[in-house]
């Protein structure tokens, strides 16, 4: 019940802000990201001053005071929005999106880097309600901003706290961003270019098949802000102010999402630029307009993560993956030629593995924009800007793998790099920025061909022949079958991962003891048989998480003698067993006389004693 109520507070706050920026002059499909954006900023300069706890409280209050104002302004018919209609579109975002969410509430959190950072640093501001300092050892990658992580604490802070709570809070992010690429249709009754829209928003979660949702990796964020900040860049090109305020607002938030943004904030960087030259009416005396704005804007947009730097700088003495020209200069002489020369040919092989994901989405996006500009110049004799944009694509394509090689040269140890460890997760991020890129300059050539041009005469009858119409109908219906069939597949490959993780580590834990919500520094000992958990840390990530500690190791070797074990175990608090080990249990009758198998227990002088 009380879940209940904290998600209608939240949704509340949410809606007021909603229908604060759409009267500051905010597009409707833009609003829901862009409320999400400043709520971000607000609570991160919170964060940043220790009020954590005091700002989310004030972030989402004033949220409902605005809602509850716009409200009562409405019903005096002042301040009235308008209705934009409901398209088709809307209803495929709301059903799959409630299909989806309901799944990810059910989902458990399982892999690596949600324990080693995303989920444990929502847990850490959840039940702390502060921003870990140089004190708080449970937090090893002190360098990651923590922008998607405030998004979320302020969710769970509301709906409680839970592995489904936190994968819909970043669900919520990811499909309000995705809500923003219809902002770029010309005409949003025509169902062709919106399902063909929907169908790419689709696709793009069989690029992210490395990460799905059911995890909270900002692989899939990335892009989709970033979209969302190009969209808007397209929409308020002839509005100065709001065009500014949307890039400063995308690229800090972008920028606080994860240190690799750098990509992604450089082409909102030049399409702005782009937008501000070719939309300037150009006079001499103007002519430092275009550079004052572009700089001002960017400078802005930068000074949060200026700010970060800066918290990091000054409160950690080390902080692993910290952007340090040093650091990378020093990986970079310890590198050997021949080193270089492996990670670049192991690099270029994938590149051109035509079984690479990545490889097949950037071949899709070139065959789909080059045939369909070939079609409507060759067959419509029209102009098109399908084949400059192919190119400009492939562009970014390169310069992507261009700075994807260097992550491995100057940041990974050469372990990892000869592995290409996490390649296709990285390539997915730029596939699906420009998978989306390309739909939607697609769909706006497509609506261009349409026979009826004005859009107010636009009806069943408004087609060149039987034969075109008949062309349209079944496009659009066999588009919207695929569109609807592709999420669909999401939302059962999502359920089908949740049940082969059934035997997971994570749910083990859940299945032997509750979680400890209460930060500590007890000794946890984490049994596991799995010797991979163990060298690789994941059984420790996994209970440092799980028990709130700093001090939960794994362990899976026990070949010890009887007096060795019993110096081991005593060692610790408490050893908790997610799953048998034979070798622990024999030990454990020989030295403590009792007969264990899995569970968590306290380690005392006389035994083990069960927690329950």
């Amino acid at each position: 019940m009380s879940n209940c109520i904290g998600f209608i507070l939240y949704t509340f706050g949410l809606l007021g802000y909603n229908s604060t920026v759409r009267r500051l002059g905010v597009s409707p499909y833009l609003a829901w990201i862009t409320s999400m954006l400043v709520q971000i900023l607000i609570l991160y300069v919170f964060a940043m001053t220790g009020f954590l706890n005091l700002g989310i409280k004030i972030v989402t209050y004033v949220g409902i005071i605005l809602a509850i104002f716009w409200f009562i302004m409405s019903l005096a018919r002042k301040g009235q929005l308008k209705f934009e209609g409901i398209h088709l579109f809307d209803f495929w975002m709301i059903g799959l999106g409630i299909a989806t969410g309901h799944v990810l509430w059910n989902s458990p959190l399982v892999h690596y880097d949600n324990f080693s950072h995303w989920a444990v640093m929502v847990k850490f501001m959840t039940f702390t309600g502060h921003l870990p300092g140089a004190s708080d050892k449970l937090i090893s990658f002190t360098s990651y901003p923590p922008a998607t992580a405030l998004f979320i604490t302020q969710f769970v802070h509301w709906v409680g706290f839970s592995d489904g709570a936190m994968l819909v809070a970043q669900f919520i992010l990811i499909w309000g961003a995705a809500y923003s690429i219809f902002a770029g249709l010309r005409d949003r009754t025509r169902a062709l270019t919106s399902f063909i829209l929907c169908f790419t928003l689709a696709i793009s979660f069989v690029f992210n098949v490395a990460i799905r949702l059911n995890n909270l990796l900002v692989d899939y964020v990335l892009p989709i802000i970033t979209i969302a900040a190009l969209v808007g860049i397209f929409v308020y090109r002839k509005r100065p102010f709001l065009l500014c305020g949307h890039v400063s607002l995308f690229i800090a938030t972008l920028l606080l999402v994860k240190n690799s943004a750098t990509f992604f904030v450089v082409i909102i960087g030049v399409y702005f630029l782009y937008t501000l030259i070719s939309n300037h009416h150009w006079k001499w005396r103007r002519l430092l307009t275009v550079p004052i704005q572009f700089v001002t804007t960017i400078g802005i947009g930068i000074i949060p993560f200026a700010w970060w730097n800066y918290h990091v700088k000054n409160t950690f003495t080390i902080s692993k993956h910290q952007i340090s020209t040093q650091a990378y200069a020093k990986q970079l002489n310890g590198e050997s030629n021949q080193t270089l020369t492996k990670i670049a040919h192991k690099f270029i092989e994938q590149i051109v593995n035509w079984n690479s994901l990545s490889t097949k989405g950037i071949l899709l996006i070139n065959a789909v924009l080059i045939l369909t500009w070939l079609f409507v110049k060759i067959h419509e004799k029209q102009r098109n800007n399908l084949l400059e944009m192919a190119i400009l694509l492939d562009i970014s394509f390169v310069i992507y793998y261009i700075s994807l090689f260097g992550m491995y040269v100057l940041s990974m140890p050469y372990a990892e790099a000869i592995q290409l460890d996490g390649f296709e997760r990285y390539m997915a991020s730029v596939v699906i920025l420009n998978l989306f890129i390309a739909a939607i300059c697609l769909v706006r050539v497509i609506d261009r061909q349409q026979f009826e041009q004005n859009f107010q005469k636009r009806n069943t009858q408004a087609f060149k022949s039987a034969l075109t119409k008949n062309i349209y109908q079944i496009t659009t219906l066999v588009t919207a079958f695929f569109a609807i069939t592709m999420m669909y597949s999401e939302i059962t490959g999502t359920k089908f991962t949740n049940e082969m993780n059934h035997n997971t580590l994570p749910l083990q834990m859940k299945r032997v003891s509750k979680p400890w919500n209460h930060l500590n520094h007890r000794k946890v000992l984490i049994v596991d048989p799995e010797i991979v958990d163990v060298n690789d840390y994941y059984a420790g990530y996994v209970g440092r998480y799980y028990y709130f500690t700093d001090k939960a190791v794994g362990q899976e070797n026990f070949m010890m003698t009887p007096e060795q074990f019993k110096q081991t175990v005593e060692n610790y608090q408490y050893v908790a067993i997610p799953e048998s080990h034979r070798t622990f249990t024999v030990l454990t009758q020989k030295v403590f006389h009792q007969h264990v198998i899995t569970g968590l227990f306290k380690v005392t002088k006389n035994g083990l004693i069960r927690m329950h």
